[in-house]
């Protein structure tokens, strides 16, 4: 009986350090832009991608692919529309780069985009200077939680 005790517990372990290990779960440090604020998350394994569930169920985070430090994402708590933390992300690619893209659509000159109205300019723009949503790419719930500024 204890070695199946201390099986299962050690079994526990490894899965969840697993699933830290993989990025599934934790306290972030900043991970996304909402109107030029920063805020972090807490990771968690949830996959929302076969629930069916209504797009306007779910906030959507905009995922640059690695272009910039932090995504930007469309809603954030205290917003009427926050959907409570169920984000769809959508990948964006740039119709010729990140620096172009950016140089045309940074309304605030902080260096990036930082806010949905900004991405959505972006997406707008059919030019060499726009983006084009590549489509969802993941379905997922976690807490937005603003970082003091």
């Amino acid at each position: 009986m204890k070695k199946l005790l201390l099986l299962a517990l050690v079994t526990g372990l490894v899965v969840t350090a697993s699933a830290l290990g993989a990025g599934a779960g934790g306290v972030t440090g900043p991970a996304f832009y909402v109107d030029g604020d920063v805020y972090r998350t807490v990771g968690t394994p949830t996959d929302l991608s076969k629930t069916h569930a209504p797009a306007h169920s779910f906030d959507t985070i905009y995922d640059f692919g690695g272009a910039q430090p932090l995504n930007v994402a469309a809603a954030a708590p205290g917003d009427r529309d926050y959907n409570g933390g169920r984000w769809m992300v959508h990948a964006i690619a740039f119709n010729t780069s990140w620096a172009a893209t950016v140089a045309a659509h940074d309304s605030n000159g902080s260096g990036d985009l930082d806010s949905d109205a900004e991405v959505l300019a972006a997406l707008a723009d059919a030019g060499a200077a726009g983006a084009t949503d590549a489509g969802v790419v993941k379905q997922f719930v976690c807490p937005a939680i603003k970082l003091a500024g």
